[in-house]
Parts: C-alpha cells; sequence; structure tokens
C-alpha cells in the first residue's frame, strides 16, 4: 500500500510539479534500471502510422524518452527527428544509440519539458507517444493548439495511449483525454490494437472552411443566423 502512494504521487509530481522537480524525477528513473524494459520497442504499433504520413518528411517527438522511435523507426521514412524530453539521463541514451546507429546526422535532441517547448521549425508529423500520460487534462487542446502552428500543411498529430485498465474499462481520464482529440481536432485515423491493447489516433487541426461550416450550422439551430 505504501509503494502504490509512493507512485501514484509521483505520478501527480510528473503531471502537475513544477519542471525541476519533474526533471529531478525523470533522472533518477532513467538513471537506474526502472524503464529499461523500454529499451527495445522494435515493430511497436505506432511505425506503420509514423511510415505512412511521415513519408520521408520531418518528425517532432515529444517526450522522446531513451530514443526509441529515433532509432527504430525506419531511417529511410523520415529526413529530420527532432527529440524532446525532460530527462537529459533519457537524453543520453538516446544520443549514444543515434550516434552507434549513424544517426546523428538526422536525429537531434533537446532537454526540456515539452509542455512549454518552444520548435524551431515546422514538422510533418507531430508524435505524442506515450507521454500525452503526463499532460492535465485541462491543458491537453491548449498544448494541442500550441503545436498546432508547428505543423506543415497537411502535417498530423500522432498519439500513441493506451486508455483501457486491462479489465475491459476505460480510464475515465485517459478516454477524456481522447475525447477532447476527437471532439476538438480532424480524425484521420484511429486504431485500437487488441481489446486491451494501445489506441493510435492521428489527427490534424480543424480546417477554417469545417470551423466555419460547423459554426454556422451551431448558430442556425440557435436561431442566430440572420440574412
Amino acid at each position: 500500500m505504501v509503494e502504490r502512494i509512493k507512485t501514484i504521487i509521483r505520478g501527480l509530481i510528473k503531471r502537475y510539479g513544477p519542471s525541476r522537480i519533474k526533471m529531478v524525477l525523470w533522472d533518477q528513473e532513467f538513471s537506474g534500471t526502472h524503464w529499461d524494459f523500454i529499451d527495445d520497442t522494435a515493430g511497436d504499433c505506432v511505425y506503420p502510422h509514423l511510415e505512412k504520413h511521415l513519408k520521408g518528411g520531418s518528425i517532432l517527438d515529444l517526450g522522446c524518452g531513451p530514443g526509441n522511435t529515433a532509432n527504430e523507426l525506419a531511417a529511410s521514412a523520415y529526413t529530420t527527428y527532432v527529440g524532446v524530453d525532460i530527462s537529459e539521463a533519457a537524453l543520453a541514451k538516446a544520443r549514444k544509440r543515434t550516434d552507434e546507429n549513424g544517426r546523428a546526422g538526422k536525429n537531434s535532441f533537446a532537454c526540456s519539458d515539452f509542455l512549454g517547448y518552444q520548435p524551431a521549425q515546422k514538422f510533418d508529423v507531430i508524435l505524442f507517444r506515450e507521454s500525452m500520460y503526463h499532460v492535465p487534462l485541462a491543458k491537453v487542446k491548449p498544448i494541442l493548439d500550441h503545436f498546432s502552428e508547428y505543423l506543415n500543411d497537411n502535417g498530423v498529430f500522432i498519439v500513441r495511449m493506451n486508455t483501457t485498465d486491462g479489465k475491459g474499462s476505460h480510464k475515465p481520464r485517459l478516454a477524456a483525454i481522447m475525447g477532447v482529440m476527437e471532439a476538438d481536432f480532424d480524425v484521420v485515423e484511429k486504431n485500437q490494437y487488441g481489446e486491451s491493447g494501445p489506441t493510435v489516433i492521428v489527427f490534424r487541426p480543424k480546417s477554417p472552411a469545417r470551423e466555419e461550416v460547423n459554426g454556422y450550422s451551431e448558430s442556425k439551430k440557435h436561431g442566430e443566423v440572420h440574412a
């Protein structure tokens, strides 16, 4: 019970705490063996989606951890990769793997709390691979709106997350996060992998034309459209 309480507290700090405290916690975990089990995710369900939408373009990976995507994604699938993570310990692993794989010319990394990260360019794909777990529900829409400014024309967000509890039910907060993406953005595709497995959702900002149509429909419904 004590360990469970500690885990819950650490999770809350990672989501709501100051960046400096979050950095300390993540560095502690990535400096040890806590996250060693994720070092090899070759063949993950997210990679086909990335390859399909990247088309040899650029990718921003928010919450990149030890560089799995940067080193497991097919090298031919992209030209530029930028990985952002709050843990310098995780990025040290990512850079080492990148050097060993000969991708130093394609991959770059930045140590930052991605919630406040300011990209220096636009991208074809912006990826939240598991990292959306650590975004407070109230910040999901603002964060996505912020990063929408850094998508190229026809660029997309790709989110991989598991909203289930492993027992056939959805976790309310994570289901609500998924609901924000579905309600406030244009969903390109959404795939559920297994009954209790991860979901990969691909979406982009709503086009002005569609927003105008939706606004007209809402106004008409409420009697607010005048000749």
